[in-house]
This record gives C-alpha cells, structure tokens and sequence, in this order.
C-alpha cells in the first residue's frame, strides 16, 4: 500500500492508476486510521486531504478515458458500507496542516524518489 508522489500520477501506468484509486477507496472507507506503515501518515491531517489526494487520481483517470464513480467525489463519501464525515471531522486539523502543493508534506524530493526507485524495482521505467 502507497500513495505514489503527486507528481508521478500523470506518468503511472493504467496498473498502478487504478490500483491507487483503489487504495484511496479503501483509505478513505473502512480502511481510515488502520495502520499502514507506508501510509500512516495520512491519518496525520484530515479526512478532506486524502480527498483532494484522490481527486487528483480520478481526474487523471478520467483524462485517460476511465469511468469513476461519481459518489467519490463527495468529499465525505466514504463507500456504501461506511458512514459518511459529518463536516466537524471532514476537516478537523487542516488549521494545523495547511494545504499546499504538494497535498502532503511528505511527498518531498526524497518521496518522489522512493516511488520513482520503487516503480523501477517492479520494471517499470517512466520518462
């Protein structure tokens, strides 16, 4: 489980594409606050980040064509077995943790290295 470096997603291929809106469905589902070592600074900031995060993910799919349900773009959408965020805690935090680009602050230079180290490990080699 990772969220690849923001940067990275354009460049993805359609494996790793669909594979990242799967990881930020169930990030965002059942699988909040459920430890991760590769993720679980996510649960640093609110609910709302990994939003944003995954509504980059899907608007890169569905620049590629891909159909996403439409439900994920609620910010407080959590799947259909998962209660939605009321607002209090949708973006409880962001007053601490600022948003800015990139959406987490560990998606550094080093980050985008890992990923890019990462992809290469599975024989994926971007341009």
């Amino acid at each position: 489980m990772r969220l690849w470096h923001e940067l990275l997603l354009s460049k993805l291929p359609r494996q790793q594409l669909l594979g990242q809106h799967r990881e930020c469905c169930a990030l965002r589902g059942n699988g909040w606050r459920k430890p991760h070592a590769t993720v679980n600074y996510v649960f640093n900031y609110s609910p709302y980040r990994l939003f944003l995060y995954h509504e980059k993910v899907m608007n890169e799919m569905e620049q590629r064509g891909y159909q996403v349900d439409q439900m994920w773009k609620i910010p407080s959408y959590r799947g259909k077995n998962c209660p939605p965020h009321d607002q209090d805690t949708l973006r409880l935090g962001d007053d601490r943790f600022p948003i800015q680009a990139p959406i987490y602050p560990e998606h550094d230079d080093t980050y985008y290295r890992e990923c890019v180290d990462n992809l290469n490990a599975k024989g994926i080699l971007l341009n």
